[in-house]
This record gives C-alpha cells, sequence and structure tokens, in this order.
C-alpha cells in the first residue's frame, strides 16, 4: 500500500513589513516577508474575548517586481509549502527556519489599496473588491500557449503590461 502525504499552507492575513527581493549568486530572485494571521476565542472561564496573532515567513522565488506590490499592512492570500531548512549562526550554532514557499500570492482588497494599475479589476460598482493574482511562471519556461485560458480574465493585459 502506498503511503500519502499532504504539505499545504493556506494562509490569509496582512503583511507585517515590506517585501525584500534578493538575488542569488545564479541570478534566481528571492522574495520574502511575513504575514500576520489572527485568530480570536473566548475564554470559557473568564468569558473574555481573547486574540491571539501568528507570524509566518514566506518566501516567493523568481518574481522579481513583485516586492514593489507588497507593501507592509497589505492583506493578502498565499498558497504553498512548509520547508525547514538548517544553517550555521555566525558563531557555528545550527538554525532551524521554518517557511511558507509560496506557489502563489494574491493581493487581497479593494480599489483605494493602490493595486498595480495592470492587474486592478474593473467593475460597475465603486469600491468593489477584486483579488489581484500575481502570475507565476509557466512550467518549462516557455511563454504563454495561446490556447490556454486568459489569466487575467479578459482585462486585455497582455504580457508587456505586466511589470514582472
Amino acid at each position: 500500500m502506498a503511503s500519502r502525504s499532504v504539505n499545504k499552507v493556506l494562509l490569509i492575513g496582512n503583511l507585517g513589513r515590506d517585501a525584500e527581493t534578493k538575488y542569488t549568486p545564479s541570478g534566481a530572485s528571492v522574495t520574502r516577508f511575513a504575514v500576520a494571521t489572527t485568530r480570536s476565542w473566548k475564554d470559557q472561564q473568564t468569558n473574555e474575548w481573547k486574540e491571539e496573532t501568528n507570524w509566518t515567513n514566506v518566501v516567493l522565488w523568481r518574481q522579481e517586481n513583485v516586492a514593489n506590490y507588497l507593501t507592509k499592512g497589505k492583506q493578502i492570500y498565499v498558497e504553498g509549502r512548509l520547508q525547514t531548512r538548517s544553517y550555521d549562526d555566525k558563531d557555528g550554532k545550527k538554525v532551524y527556519a521554518t517557511e511558507v514557499v509560496a506557489d502563489e500570492v494574491i493581493l487581497l482588497g479593494g480599489r483605494g489599496e493602490a493595486a498595480p494599475s495592470g492587474l486592478e479589476g474593473g467593475g460597475p460598482a465603486r469600491g468593489a473588491s477584486r483579488p489581484q493574482s500575481i502570475p507565476r511562471p509557466a512550467a518549462g519556461g516557455g511563454g504563454q500557449n495561446p490556447a490556454e485560458e486568459d489569466p487575467f480574465g479578459g482585462m486585455g493585459v497582455n504580457d508587456d503590461d505586466v511589470p514582472f
């Protein structure tokens, strides 16, 4: 019998700081940011509402210009997988870090939150919310197949309009 496992993370939260992009020696971009998620519950003994905020570090690979839009306070959706890595600190002590490696990041919020102009959806209602997806590169690195579905939902946006 084959064993099965799942490593999937879904987060909706707010950015705790502006995203930072750095490059590996081979030229691949690595964008890092932290997402705050908050849960509330009612304490059974005191009958008071309590709140707990959890901070999750997220890594997004090969998205060079996305850090311009991932700014502190923005609400985002992150989908990815958990990964734990280790490294030696400056004192030679082994340190472990667990983070989410993002497969998809979507900017959430309304029109008033200065979404990227090429990704913001238009609609008849003023102030209507529409998530903006940050597109992931196709596997294999090739161009987009014309037979594929339009990832921008018929907004008339092509690859030259998207800054990343």
